[in-house]
């Protein structure tokens, strides 16, 4: 165990960053400086909020464009890690040599890591996930019950959808571990710092007072404005991301937004 970056990467085979996305261009701009040429992957699921990019374009502004990084991405809690609970993940890359080998490195007894070339979906996918757990636990704590629960997902995830495949992910990313698997653990579990922050916003408690009882990051909160901002740029419809931002950024309560969204005209399901 060491503080030192310099002499932990000296003993690495492989660098995994497990930091917020907000901190993602530091720690690269750390590790490049340590001149590190060993594999880079990391753990972070979101959009930055001061550029609105996704952390592999983070990646290409710090360290160009390396074969050997990518990203680990797939419903899971750091805690159930930890504890050896079973876990399976997506190793993407853009090089799928790399991908398939270091799946296989990670790939442990109680973890399975399966390998993607998708990196653009599998980023997407965990960065909107985050902001459909926000309006889950809008939902939840309103009390509004499973039947509205099991919707909001699964129209989240068609949103999620619309907008990977804009930016180019493939639509059977979306519907793997770190598409649907992410988003229903993130939407359900008691783990999730996002469902958190929408059950005390539904409570009727602010947004700061929310964020400074966490103690950690809810990477929903600072990732839906950007997911907002593609989606109005590319005119993607995002019902769901809209709200949660209303409800986070522009003082509408938690039950108007859920009304708007349920006074909405009937279409074909998409």
């Amino acid at each position: 165990m060491t503080g030192n970056l310099s002499s932990a990467l000296a003993e690495c085979d492989a660098a995994l960053i497990a930091t917020p996305t907000s901190d993602l261009r530091e720690v690269l701009g750390r590790v490049r400086a340590t001149r590190f040429e060993q594999p880079v992957v990391w753990a972070c699921k979101g959009f930055e909020r001061a550029s609105g990019k996704l952390a592999h374009q983070v990646a290409a502004d710090v360290l160009g464009k390396p074969a050997a990084c990518g990203a680990l991405s797939g419903p899971s809690f750091a805690l159930e890690v930890a504890r050896g609970l079973p876990t399976a993940l997506t190793l993407a890359a853009g090089n799928a040599e790399f991908a398939k080998r270091l799946a296989r490195e990670l790939h442990q007894r109680t973890l399975r890591v399966y390998f993607s070339t998708d990196l653009a979906g599998v980023e997407i996918s965990g960065a909107v996930k985050n902001v459909m757990a926000i309006a889950a636990g809008i939902s939840d704590g309103l009390g509004l019950g499973m039947n509205a629960r099991a919707a909001l997902i699964t129209r989240g995830l068609a949103e999620l959808t619309r907008l990977g495949v804009a930016m180019g992910g493939r639509s059977e990313t979306f519907m793997g571990l770190a598409g649907a698997g992410d988003l229903i653990l993130t939407c359900t579990g008691e783990l999730s710092r996002n469902r958190r922050v929408g059950l005390l916003l539904a409570r009727g408690e602010s947004l700061e007072a929310i964020l400074k009882e966490l103690g950690h990051v809810a990477e929903g909160v600072y990732s839906a404005p950007s997911i907002e901002a593609l989606a109005a740029e590319r005119r993607i419809d995002m019902p769901i991301t809209r709200a949660v931002c209303a409800v986070l950024f522009r003082g509408i309560r938690p039950r108007d937004a859920v009304q708007e969204l349920l006074a909405r005209d009937p279409r074909e399901e998409a």
